[in-house]
């Protein structure tokens, strides 16, 4: 315990020496300590995973179970990831870093890996951890402000996506109240959408709207998938066939086994009840995925094709590896329906 906190340990020391706080552009220092940590920890040393893996753990306190989750690694591999990162760091300076632009990219994926284990915990028995996410969501709104003039003008991808992020949170974020029913998890078309909170959802269509047209990118794509979900006035009236092409749009950018998944579900979805669950289980043919999701959209494409005793092994499979009581709770339930 006292070896995983001493890289922290180090960087607060570092911070209360400082003579100079880190100037944006504007005149104002970065005040916010815990992006200030986010900063140093996203050190050029580190490889981009490792760097975020890194901070998750330390900085943010996500468990290192949970950690490897997001990276789809198992716990061993990733506890031997973050030993390895906290070694490299043994002998670095400390210092605020003078220029943001490097580490920017850095930051904006250990926020959303942070907003994940808030938004869908891997574990325990909460479905939602509104105030994890709602950290991380503050964690991009400082770097928003904090970001020098001259980054966004001379990285336009890094504005898009500081943007972008900000609002793919606020969009998933909106609808947390809507998530949870009696401490059970409720799904997008089943939930009531009267209970999203509509000032966050139109925050972010403001931010995203100078954007709409703008090279694809992840952080991008993503949030104007939420961003049909959310302009649609019903579940019945999503625009699944334009989400489909946005996953795969982002499929084609990042490769993510994660992506062709949701992709599987936006085709099934768009291409209608007779030959959408076929059209999915295509897409998921020899897709690998650690946790339960991946079983359990089989199971449910399954399910609507009729083909019961299938769907229930892979329900199954899906409650065995599935770690969040809610969630598995929910997945028992489905398969009794059967």
């Amino acid at each position: 315990m006292v070896a995983r906190a001493l890289p922290v340990l180090e960087v607060e020391a570092s911070l209360q020496e400082e003579a100079q706080a880190f100037m944006a552009d504007a005149g104002e220092p970065v005040t916010d300590e815990r992006l200030r940590l986010v900063l140093l920890c996203a050190h050029p040393s580190l490889p981009r995973e490792s760097a975020a893996a890194l901070t998750l753990r330390l900085v943010l306190g996500v468990p290192t179970e949970d950690v490897a989750r997001l990276f789809l690694v198992s716990t061993p591999t990733m506890a031997a990831r973050l030993t390895r990162a906290r070694k490299r760091l043994a002998g670095a300076s400390f210092e605020v870093p003078r220029d943001l632009a490097p580490r920017v990219a850095v930051v904006c994926d250990v926020a959303y890996l942070a907003f994940t284990t808030g938004y869908a915990p891997a574990s325990g028995a909460e479905v939602v951890r509104a105030d994890v996410a709602g950290e991380a969501i503050r964690l991009v709104r400082v770097l928003r402000a904090v970001l020098p003039t001259s980054v966004r003008e001379a990285d336009v991808e890094a504005d898009v996506e500081v943007d972008a992020l900000l609002a793919l949170m606020l969009l998933q974020h909106s609808r947390r109240d809507a998530r949870v029913v009696d401490g059970r998890p409720v799904l997008l078309p089943d939930q009531d959408r009267s209970r999203w909170y509509v000032e966050e959802v139109t925050e972010a269509l403001d931010l995203l709207r100078p954007w709409v047209d703008a090279p694809p990118s992840p952080y991008l794509l993503q949030a104007l998938v939420a961003a049909e979900h959310a302009i649609a006035p019903t579940a019945a009236a999503t625009a699944w066939d334009r989400i489909a092409e946005r996953y795969a749009e982002l499929e084609a950018i990042t490769g993510s086994p994660v992506v062709r998944l949701n992709r599987a579900v936006a085709v099934a979805e768009a291409s209608g009840p007779e030959a959408g669950p076929e059209a999915g289980l295509t897409l998921l043919d020899g897709l690998v995925l650690p946790g339960h999701r991946l079983p359990a959209v089989r199971a449910e494409l399954l399910a609507r094709l009729g083909r019961a005793a299938e769907a229930r092994t892979a329900y199954d499979e899906a409650i065995g590896r599935c770690s969040n009581l809610a969630e598995r709770a929910h997945l028992i339930e489905r398969r009794a329906r059967l």
